[in-house]
């Protein structure tokens, strides 16, 4: 079994990748500084289960860690709309520090097999405002950029530069761009927690704002974005690869998603959409074909079931409980 370090681990995806890959049987090790995170039971579960959590400053030029992990798994970084907004030049700086401090730890390691850097779909933004962009995208498409004026821009030239730095480290890498990943513990900064705290929060007959409700997203569930990022870690074909991670037959529309959440939280809701988010896609849906080829898995949560399960554990941990959540 491999010894695993996840760098923002204790976050949405690090989490359950860490869950899954201890369960396997591996040794996993949790480094992240808990800007966002937040140390919930799901956390105190996982340490009971061996999973070592250590909190440091990832910035740091050189990381107290041993050098004997095989696998080094690259979360961490500024995210979510929000703080991309409010602060473009610390995503963008902070974010391709990080990127340098991860791949000198790969580097260091004495038997690394490989190095996992989670880039973003943003990365195709620029490309299906002036190319002319297949939908569903597959990974080998141009990338062409935004206006750099734009904040938004900024965590998207972070993650295309870490990228480019996986490409030139000499480090066997696997590059994975994430599509619109959702379910419990990512934190109420994201569309369907936001909107399912907001729906749960009203009485029937209330407005429920939406903005860029004509926008359409590819929706995938957890389970099934942990289940191909953990057969990437291990299969032969992925090294030196980039791939999408997401669910190109669950496409929907932001309105129509909307709607399935009030409807998971039994309320009876006036939608009004609102204008777009400044830089947001008007549509995103990843060509999965490369993906499901080498990790021989296929997603299989729908949006109904997947925003139910969401639901279920928002109103059980936080919303009925008073409980804690990510940022």
């Amino acid at each position: 079994m491999s010894r695993i370090l996840i760098t923002g681990g204790a976050g949405f995806i690090g989490g359950y990748l860490a869950e899954a890959c201890a369960a396997s049987g591996h040794r996993v090790t949790i480094a992240d500084n808990f800007a966002r995170g937040v140390r919930d039971p799901f956390l105190a579960e996982l340490e009971k289960r061996g999973v070592e959590i250590t909190q440091m400053d990832l910035l740091e030029q050189e990381w107290a860690l041993p050098d004997d992990f095989e696998i080094v798994v690259h979360f961490a970084a500024i995210i979510g709309v929000r703080h991309v907004l409010e602060r473009p030049y610390s995503v963008l700086r902070d974010n391709v520090a990080l990127t340098d401090r991860a791949i000198s730890f790969g580097r260091r390691q004495k038997k690394l097999t490989r190095f996992l850097f989670a880039s973003t779909s943003e990365v195709m933004a620029g490309s299906l405002i002036h190319l002319n962009m297949p939908l569903p995208t597959p990974e080998d498409f141009p990338l062409a950029l935004t206006d750099l004026a734009q904040p938004r821009t900024s965590y998207m030239l972070s993650k295309i530069y870490g990228e480019a730095m996986c490409q030139h480290s000499g480090i066997p890498f696997t590059i994975i761009r994430p599509h619109n990943i959702y379910g419990p513990r990512m934190g109420l900064s994201h569309v369907v927690p936001e909107l399912l705290k907001k729906s749960y929060e009203k009485r029937d007959g209330e407005d429920l704002a939406i903005a860029s409700a004509d926008h359409s997203r590819a929706m995938c569930y957890i389970s099934d974005a942990v289940q191909l990022i953990q057969r990437l870690l291990f299969a032969d074909a992925a090294s030196g690869g980039t791939f999408n991670i997401g669910n190109s037959e669950t496409e929907v529309t932001i309105g129509d998603l909307a709607r399935i959440i009030v409807s998971a939280t039994g309320r009876k809701l006036n939608l009004i959409a609102e204008p777009a988010v400044a830089g947001s896609p008007s549509r995103r849906c990843p060509d999965m074909s490369k993906t499901i080829r080498v990790t021989g898995y296929t997603p299989s949560v729908g949006v109904e079931q997947g925003v139910r399960l969401t639901f279920d554990w928002y109103k059980q941990n936080v919303f009925a409980a008073s409980g804690v959540s990510a940022l």
